[in-house]
């Protein structure tokens, strides 16, 4: 079972940038990855998703500002954040799955990332 590790996180001010990563204990290279985040009183919602073959999926609200990828080499996933706005405020999660119809999961921790002035 992959273990994975967010780190990244903190507390910035709007239109500023951060960088999370997503360790994994495993090879990733067989797996879809994504990127959630989950604000305080509100369901976990899908960031942004890449697939085996690098394809890219994000969330509307981030289109434009957020970029997914990934480093099969390193066993790590990024989700660099570009203009940051304080409703990007949240706990960012990353999680994985084998086939695309599959649920995700074998979340990790979390990092917290707080947009504020």
């Amino acid at each position: 079972q992959v273990q994975l590790v967010e780190s990244g996180g903190g507390l910035v001010q709007p239109g500023e940038s951060l960088r999370l990563s997503c360790a994994a204990s495993g090879t990733i290279f067989i797996y879809h990855m994504a990127w959630y985040r989950q604000a305080p009183g509100k369901q976990r919602e899908q960031v942004a998703t890449i697939t085996v073959s690098g394809n890219t999926n994000y969330a509307d609200s981030v289109k434009g500002r957020f970029t997914i990828s990934r480093d099969n080499a390193k066993n790590t996933m990024y989700l660099q954040m570009n203009s940051l706005k304080p409703e990007d405020t949240a706990v960012y999660y990353c999680a994985i799955r084998l086939r695309l119809t599959a649920p995700f999961g074998s979340w990790g921790q979390g990092t917290q990332v707080t947009v504020s002035s």
